[in-house]
């Protein structure tokens, strides 16, 4: 008989490991490649860890937490680490609701790149407050810069998949 797991008895010991290593992956990605991580133009290679919530929602929060870290190295400071961290677990939720019923994992991923890389109006909008910069212009290409980590990182994570399951 399968009994329905109590909320204190969802994460396992593994499964909280999990979850570290992702978020310390993610911190780790981006602080070692600041230099295109941050800025009007970025090329943030750890929005690919962005895909694994597709695959268990555990990594919702991993992520998440990921970007709250990493966006203290930000020259933004604690605007990108509280308006990062909200928009990543906002746009995370809404891509998970939004691929629930697609069945092919590459339609799921291309869903999921597309919404993060229009929900880059966030950063523009930081970057028109605090630095008078352009919005749309910072939109297009902060939006292009992620469609093309989202792209290449969506890539690897595909690959990851065929050998890890990642569902686990």
């Amino acid at each position: 008989m399968h009994l329905e797991k109590s909320s204190a008895q969802r994460w396992t010991t593994t499964d909280t490991a999990k979850m570290a290593v992702v978020t310390g992956l993610y911190v780790a990605v981006t602080v070692v490649l600041s230099v295109i991580s941050f800025g009007a133009i970025q090329f943030r290679l750890a929005e690919m860890f962005n895909y694994l919530p597709l695959f268990n929602k555990r990594y919702t929060l991993a992520v998440t937490l990921g970007v709250a870290i990493a966006n203290l190295a930000s020259p933004l400071g604690i605007v990108d680490v509280l308006f990062g961290s909200i928009s990543t677990l906002i746009v995370l939720l809404i891509c998970r609701g939004i691929t629930r019923n697609i069945a092919s994992l590459k339609k799921k991923m291309i869903v999921t790149a597309l919404l993060f890389s229009f929900s880059m109006f966030t950063i523009a909008g930081q970057l028109t407050v605090l630095y008078q910069a352009p919005f749309f212009f910072n939109w297009l290409i902060i939006g292009l810069g992620e469609l093309l980590s989202m792209g290449l990182g969506g890539v690897l994570i595909y690959l990851i998949n065929k050998r890890i399951d990642l569902t686990k």
